[in-house]
This record gives structure tokens, sequence and C-alpha cells, in this order.
């Protein structure tokens, strides 16, 4: 892995203000949202299924009419700290329309929680799909994605020891980071810093790119071409880091033109975009 740039506060505040880099934000959370409602409206998901006994350990569940051909299980963003599994409902129409069933998750937020705590809820959620899954409609074989802290908690289950969990493989076969966040020591010194509780110990802890992947499954990264260099540079980082799992025939991380940190996500909503078409192929079918 490349050493971290050394940076100063404020080029670390302007490289991960993602609302200050993007002015025109709100309009595309309100996308978010619209296009979310549509998506429950329209699907009639399974709202809030719990996958564990905390009360912020619940997921939404998108199934398709007939029998699922594989699982999507996708985690929201929001620097670990705001936002919800149901701004992100506008994720799981063109999977439901491809036969695919969608699993949208929540974690308990920062600072009521630390990021370490929501990585284990990931896996939590995870394990729920592999046990209960199938009898709710959500069948193997399982794909795990997210968007920003969603992009991060989908690496940090690359490095689990699913052994341990008393499975013999990882649970799913392949992934997808889309604007994830793979190194965190910069943001030790970032604003948001006050919810997130970092040292830079447990920093190094929760960051994927220092750690040494537990399954050879592919991991799509992507990120905005618009974005900020950060927010680039830690897509390209994970990429350097981890190169057992580039996706067959892919050679380098998706740089997606003219898409921002906000909208880059909403390329999920078009069933012929490059990135919903490159996530679909992650169920190697």
């Amino acid at each position: 892995m490349s050493p971290t740039p050394a940076m100063t506060p404020d080029e670390i505040e302007r490289g991960y203000n993602n609302r200050a880099a993007v002015p025109d934000h709100q309009r595309w959370l309100d996308a978010w949202i619209a296009r979310s409602a549509h998506a429950k409206q329209a699907l009639s998901p399974s709202i809030d299924v719990a996958y564990g006994n905390g009360g912020d350990e619940t997921l939404d569940l998108y199934v398709p009419r007939t029998r699922a051909r594989g699982t999507l299980m996708y985690i929201h963003g929001g620097w670990w700290r705001s936002l919800d599994k149901s701004d992100y409902g506008f994720v799981a129409p063109a999977f439901v329309d491809a036969g695919f069933a969608v699993a949208l998750v929540n974690y308990t937020l920062c600072p009521r929680d630390t990021i370490a705590n929501a990585v284990e809820q990931c896996r939590r959620a995870l394990l729920w799909l592999v046990h209960e899954g199938p009898a709710r409609g959500a069948s193997a074989p399982i794909v795990i994605g997210g968007h920003s802290a969603g992009g991060h908690l989908t690496a940090m289950m690359y490095a689990i020891d699913w052994r341990a969990q008393g499975l013999a493989n990882a649970p799913f076969v392949g992934g997808a980071s889309l604007s994830g966040v793979h190194e965190l020591v910069p943001l030790v010194q970032f604003s948001h810093n006050v919810d997130f509780r970092l040292d830079d110990a447990e920093a190094r802890r929760m960051s994927p790119a220092a750690m040494t992947p537990t399954t050879d499954a592919p991991l799509l990264l992507a990120v905005g071409a618009d974005e900020t260099s950060e927010f680039v540079r830690q897509t390209d980082l994970l990429w350097e880091a981890w190169p057992r799992n580039h996706p067959r025939g892919v050679a380098q991380p998706m740089h997606i033109a003219g898409r921002n940190h906000y909208n880059v996500v909403l390329d999920y909503a078009d069933s012929a975009s490059e990135l919903t078409q490159a996530t679909l192929a992650l169920f190697g079918e």
C-alpha cells in the first residue's frame, strides 16, 4: 500500500467534505428520496426486517416475483453518521427487474456507536442472509455493495475470518465499493471525527487497505470522475492494495465520467449503466 500523503487539516477538509465539494448536493439527495419512494410503492418490500437484536439492526428486503437468482446486500452511505437504508431504495428496481433480491441494510450511526460496531452489524446482516434469507426469497449467491461509508463497510467484509463464523468460505461471491473510504487515517483530522471518535490506531485498525483479504472474491471499485481527488485516491488505493480481488477482465478501477459523489450512485437507477451491468456481472452467471 502506498503511504498516505501528508495533508494539512484544510486539505483534508476539502478532500472529504462532499457537501462543500458539491454545492447542489441537495438536488441529488432529493432525487434519491423521490426515486426510493417510487421503488417502495412499486415493489412493496418487506420493511425493517430484523437481522439482529439491536433496534437498528434491520433491513429492507426487495424480492422478485419469481425465485431470486441471487441477492444484492447493499449498505448505505452517510459517513457512518447519517442517512438510512430507505434513502437507497432506488438501487433495488434494476436488480429486482433482473431477477435478483436486494437487501438494504441499516446499522447504528456514529456517535451513538462506533465504526467498528457498524462492521460487526454488517457481518451479522450477512450471516442472517445466509441462514434466513432463502426462506424470505433472498437466495444465494450473495453480492455485497455499498456507497461511501457503505463502500468501506463492504470492503471490511473481505477481511473477516469467515471460518471463525462457522462458514467454509466467505458468504458472498463478489462485492462493489462505490466511492468508498478504504484508508481512514486522514479522517482523524477531519471535522466529522467529532462523531467518528477515531485515533490513529483505531483508524488503521478500521482501514481495509491496511488489511489482507480473506477471500479471492472479486471486488469492483468505482468512483465518480468528478469526485474530490481524495475519493479518487481512496478507490485507486484499494485497487493497488488488493490485486487478488480484481474482477476478471477488469484492468483498472472504474472512474465514471461526469459523476460526483451524489449523482454517481444514481447510476444504479439505470439498468443499462456500466455500474449496474458491472455489478450484475459479479453474480457470475
